[in-house]
């Protein structure tokens, strides 16, 4: 699959079912993943994986006083097969500040899901109670000064390979900076003090 089709392809989707990649697929696809644009080459995240009767424990810590059915999770959500837990480590007092290092996590997250789709497996980047769940901290041994990102739920999509979406058109979103010459500059000025 080349590069503009697995970006025009891929998709967050919402239902996942077997198969997930394997702790190891999964580990040799973070290598892959870790390449990213990362200053410093800090890796300011770790990854937790959870997968089976684990899934409903995060789940019970999520919304403790919910019955869950067998296999769902929050909001009766049916569980992915495997569920990546998203957590940023950065580095206190680094010379690479605290925004450049949480760059670098959601670059490789992002590189992670392409690798992902490019393998035939679907994925979601889920935000919301999970990253501020306090009873998750305990629960993910987080030290201080980490933060839950998310979590990456993993599987297959029963809809199977996807259409390519339609580039959206951006034109407005891009300027080009105009370089003006050192005579260029120096007449504006004149004229602009000649005009007070």
């Amino acid at each position: 699959m080349d590069v503009m089709t697995a970006i025009t392809t891929r998709r967050s989707e919402r239902v996942l079912t077997d198969p997930a990649p394997s702790d190891e697929e999964f580990h040799y696809l973070l290598r892959g993943a870790a390449t990213a644009p990362d200053h410093g080459r800090l890796r300011p995240w770790r990854w937790i994986l959870v997968r089976g009767e684990a899934r409903a424990a995060l789940a019970r810590t999520l919304t403790p006083k919910a019955p869950q059915a067998a296999g769902k999770g929050v909001r009766g959500r049916q569980e992915p097969p495997l569920r990546a837990l998203l957590v940023f480590a950065p580095l206190p007092r680094h010379r690479i500040p605290d925004w450049e290092q949480l760059a670098a996590s959601c670059s490789m997250t992002h590189a992670l899901m392409m690798l992902l789709h490019a393998r035939g497996y679907g994925s979601i980047w889920r935000t919301g109670r999970l990253c501020t769940s306090p009873g998750l901290r305990g629960l993910l041994h987080m030290a201080d000064g980490e933060r839950l990102l998310g979590s990456l739920d993993i599987g297959t999509s029963p809809k199977g390979p996807r259409q390519r979406r339609p580039l959206p058109d951006v034109s407005d979103r891009v300027s080009v900076l105009e370089t003006v010459t050192a005579a260029g500059a120096a007449r504006g000025l004149r004229e602009a003090v000649g005009a007070e």
